[in-house]
Formats: C-alpha cells, sequence, structure tokens
C-alpha cells in the first residue's frame, strides 16, 4: 500500500509516518523549505514530493499510485491577525486535496482535524463526536478553520471518497520536538507561578498514531472520533510535570480579574510587536472552563490503552 503523508514533517505527521510504516510504502509531502529534523534517522524509507496545498498540479503529481491519503497538514494559531491565514492553509489546502482525490481517482482519505472543530458551549462540561457545533464566544479563529476543513473533508465523501476523521486533544511529544502543542512544557520548565482553574484534555502523540493506524485497519470508514487521554486540571497536570522535569510548579491560581488585565496588555504589546503570546479574549475564556472530551467512542471499538501521564513526562525529557 502506499501512503502519501501530508504534513509529514510536523509533529503528528511524523509520529504517524513511524506508526504507518508497517502497512506500506509512506510518500511525504512537504514544502520546499520544511524541516526534515523530526524525520531523523527513521529506519524507513520515504518517497518526497514538494509543493504546496494551493498547488492543484503538485497535489495531483504527488497522489499517482497512492492508495491512502492521511492529511496532517495544518497551521495552528491563536493570533487574531493569522485568520486569513488560517482559512487559507486549513480550509482552502483541504478543498484542494480533496479535490486533487477526487480528480485522480485516490478513494481513502484520514483527515487528521481536531477538538477544537468539535466546538465548545459555556453550558456543557462534556462533549463528544455528535455535538453539533453552534456559535459560540469560546470557537477560537483556528477552531471554525478546522471546523470548515472537516466540512471539506465530508464533502468529498458525499463524492465518494472513504474517509475516516479524526479529533485529537493536545499533543504531547517530547520536549525538544520543538512544536506548538509541545510548547506546554516550557511553561513549568520556565517556573512559571500562576495555572489557569479550567481542564486541559491531552494524549500522548504515540497513542494517538497507534490509534489512526488500528482506525484504518479496522476500516472505520465515515466515522469520526475523539482522540484523547483524559481531562486533568492544569493544576494537576503542571503539578506532575515539575516533579517529572525537577522544577517548581505554578501554585497561584489566575483570577478572573488577573486574567482580563493580562489579556488586555498582551493585546498593546502585540499591536507594538514587542509579543508573540497568543493569549487573547477567547483563550484566556477556554483556559479558565473546565470540559471532557469524551474518548468513549474510540476505546469501545479499539479497546484502547494509553500511557500514563508520568510515563510521557519522563519520555518526553
Amino acid at each position: 500500500m502506499n501512503i502519501l503523508i501530508t504534513g509529514i514533517t510536523g509533529l503528528f505527521g511524523s509520529y504517524l509516518a513511524k506508526e504507518f510504516a508497517s502497512l506500506g510504502e509512506i510518500h511525504g509531502f512537504r514544502r520546499t523549505n520544511s524541516s526534515l529534523r523530526l524525520l531523523a534517522g527513521n529506519a524507513f524509507p520515504i518517497t518526497w514530493y514538494e509543493g504546496e496545498l494551493s498547488d492543484m498540479e503538485s497535489l495531483e503529481n504527488a497522489l499517482e499510485d497512492i492508495d491512502l491519503v492521511i492529511h496532517a497538514a495544518g497551521k495552528v494559531s491563536f493570533a487574531a491577525s493569522e485568520k486569513d491565514s488560517l482559512h487559507r492553509d486549513n480550509v482552502e489546502g483541504t478543498t484542494n486535496l480533496v479535490n486533487a482525490m477526487l480528480n485522480t481517482g485516490v478513494k481513502k482519505l484520514v483527515h487528521i482535524s481536531s477538538v477544537s472543530a468539535i466546538g465548545r458551549s459555556p453550558e456543557l462540561t462534556q462533549l463528544d463526536e455528535n455535538f453539533k457545533w453552534t456559535e459560540s464566544p469560546l470557537n477560537t479563529d483556528y477552531g471554525i478553520s478546522k471546523y470548515l476543513a472537516e466540512l471539506e473533508a465530508w464533502r468529498g465523501e458525499q463524492e465518494g471518497l472513504d474517509l475516516i476523521v479524526v479529533n485529537p486533544s493536545i499533543l504531547l511529544g517530547k520536549v525538544d520536538d520543538d512544536r506548538s502543542s509541545t510548547d506546554i512544557y516550557h511553561y513549568v520548565i520556565e517556573e512559571n507561578s500562576y495555572y489557569p482553574k479550567g481542564d486541559l484534555n491531552y494524549i500522548d502523540v504515540r497513542d494517538a498514531a497507534k490509534q489512526v493506524r488500528e482506525l484504518v485497519e479496522k476500516e472505520a470508514w465515515g466515522e469520526r472520533f475523539i482522540l484523547n487521554n483524559e481531562s486533568i486540571s492544569y493544576k494537576e497536570f503542571f503539578e506532575k510535570m515539575a516533579v517529572s522535569f525537577g522544577k517548581k510548579a505554578p501554585s497561584k491560581a489566575v483570577s478572573p480579574i488577573m486574567l482580563k488585565t493580562v489579556v488586555f496588555l498582551n493585546t498593546i504589546l502585540r499591536k507594538l510587536g514587542l509579543s508573540k503570546n497568543p493569549l487573547n479574549t477567547k483563550t484566556a475564556m477556554i483556559s479558565q472552563q473546565k470540559v471532557y472530551f469524551d474518548n468513549s467512542k474510540v476505546n469501545k471499538l479499539l479497546n484502547s490503552s494509553y500511557h500514563s501521564l508520568e510515563e510521557t513526562l519522563d519520555w518526553s525529557k
């Protein structure tokens, strides 16, 4: 089986490549200037194609003789200034890939989405795959772009593709993977003092990649799955991380008034070009929310097991 992975040089894409190498030949679609650091030292070959999701010709060339596409490419950002680029990369990029697959007759697609595409509700503390997207002040521009990208993937299914959609929560990789979802480690490593009052949903990136492979082997086409280990308070998460890293844990809860002040100051600093911190009103509200993304559907099908948080943290260093 020939497997094409978009976003293969990113965090999840690189672990998906390692996981799927046992099922077939790995083909990677990447930008010309993409770093291959996360794939260094792999024991399996990768057939490379250079191009852009905006370039239909490069997409169709990469799809020749492909049996399965794993679409892990996308932009992650919570900065309000990047709304247009999020739409371009995540929504239009998925639209182009789906159209290229339909044009070339490649039928099987695994679409890597995010729990951000499930949506959120201030009234609900537990969400699953059946939650209907609704307008909410908790929906970020990133979440909206991932939701719209999912709609394009489902449109492809209606036009003939076999589709599996997965919605991973925060992916915990290694600290030196140095990707957006591993930035949370540095908050404790730098010994910051404050923690938000909300909950964090996470999964070890190795567990998530394994689940995706097992879903393909189960031929779970036409379904959507939340990939999540558990929901844990930021306070407990940071405390466990501090023990593992030998650091001092944040010990002060962020009050609503303090959070509003920080958001206001950070907005000014970003406008002055003095900060790249993504904290804004929406991300601040989310950090205070207690919510659990229910993983019972994937667990029932796969009888899944997970690395404990302690095991993940020890491995991550």
